[in-house]
Formats: structure tokens, C-alpha cells, sequence
């Protein structure tokens, strides 16, 4: 059964197994999801109010824009551990001889590269989220901007914990160009997700404040 079709219990169950898998990059996934469904909920405690009508045409659009997100990040969630499955698989085939070796590797490795894109894409995705995160922490619903705030620290974590499982399988790809080229591409949306999430926490701690 897919993972987002169980109840909430039976995913933690599942997750606290010794099963490997889902693992990290499924839970980044979820926290991705989280976080997009935070940044929905501020949008809708916004729109139709007459205190943010000038708010409204923009957040209608960012509600839009966070569902979509929120449909993605929830795919992800068993896309991961259907390609960590996909490597385990690969490790199981036979090598009797020095073609089936051969064959085992190659496979081996497409199936890591996989395994390291498909969180390589959640982080992705959480830069486009965390910029929904910030419009609504500046322009949603004041008596919700603790929500956004929540909204950029899950999906925060997300990319981080993404960013986990991108490095760990890019140890395991003996293509030098390949990993060459991703692990910068890792660091710099690191850095643009941690950089976005201080500046929705600056905003949202302001706010509170004031």
C-alpha cells in the first residue's frame, strides 16, 4: 500500500521498523508536505477577509501554487522509497560470473543516481515552497504568521534532511562527472533554503513583536 494512503499511526509504525525503507528521504519529503500545507492554511485564513483585500488576488495565486507543491512533496514521499527499494533490488542480483557482476553494478549505480535525484528534486522544490512560506509571512493573515513561520521550518528541515540523502548516495556513484556536479548544486540550494528560512523567521519574530 502507498505510504500516503495509511493512517498516520501506520506510517510511524511502518517508518520505526527495521525496515530501511521509507526512511530520511520520505520524511524529508513529509516535512516538505507539511510545510506547504501551513502555507495553504494561511492563505485561506487570509482570503475573503476585507482587513487583507489587497492581499487577495496574490494569496489566491499562492494557494494555488503551495497545493500543487503540497501534491508534489506527498509523491516524493513514496517516490523515495521506491528508488531506495530500487538500489536494494540492484544489490540483489546475481554474480556468478563477470557478466552478471557487470551487469549488477551497472544497475547498482543507475539505481543510486536515482536515489540521489529524487531528494536532489525535494530540495528543489523547497526553495519554490519556502518563497510561498515568505509571501505569506509578509502579506497573509497577521493572526497566522506563527503558521508561516512553521511552514519555513519545515520545509527547511525538509531540504536539509533531503540534502542528507543526496550526499550519502553520491558516495556510493563511481561517476566522477556526476558527483562533481551535484555536490555543488546540494550546497548552493542549502544555502538558498537557509538563507530564506532566516529571513521568514526575521519577519515572523518581527511581527510577533511589534
Amino acid at each position: 500500500m502507498s505510504l500516503v494512503n495509511r493512517n498516520m499511526n501506520a506510517f510511524l509504525e511502518e517508518l520505526a521498523s527495521n525496515s530501511p525503507a521509507p526512511g530520511g528521504g520520505s520524511v524529508a519529503a513529509l516535512a516538505g508536505a507539511l510545510g506547504s500545507a501551513l502555507t495553504s492554511m494561511v492563505c485561506r485564513l487570509t482570503v475573503g477577509k476585507k482587513k487583507y483585500a489587497g492581499a487577495e488576488e496574490e494569496m489566491k495565486s499562492v494557494l494555488a501554487m503551495s497545493e500543487k507543491l503540497r501534491t508534489t512533496f506527498t509523491r516524493l514521499i513514496d517516490t523515495d522509497t521506491e528508488a531506495f527499494n530500487k538500489v536494494m533490488e540492484a544489490y540483489g542480483l546475481p554474480k556468478d560470473n563477470d557478466d552478471q557482476k557487470a551487469l549488477r553494478n551497472a544497475a547498482i549505480q543507475e539505481a543510486t543516481k536515482e536515489a540521489a535525484l529524487v531528494p536532489l528534486e525535494c530540495m528543489k522544490h523547497g526553495i519554490d515552497a519556502l518563497a510561498l512560506a515568505l509571501a505569506v509571512a509578509q502579506r497573509g493573515n497577521l493572526n497566522s504568521v506563527s503558521d508561516a513561520g512553521v511552514s519555513a521550518l519545515m520545509i527547511g528541515a525538509g531540504i536539509e534532511a533531503a540534502a542528507l540523502n543526496v550526499k550519502i548516495n553520491l558516495t556510493g556513484i563511481a561517476e566522477t562527472e556526476f558527483v562533481e556536479w551535484k555536490t555543488p548544486e546540494v550546497s548552493s540550494i542549502l544555502k538558498t533554503g537557509r538563507d530564506a528560512v532566516e529571513e521568514i523567521l526575521a519577519i515572523v519574530e518581527e511581527k510577533i513583536s511589534s
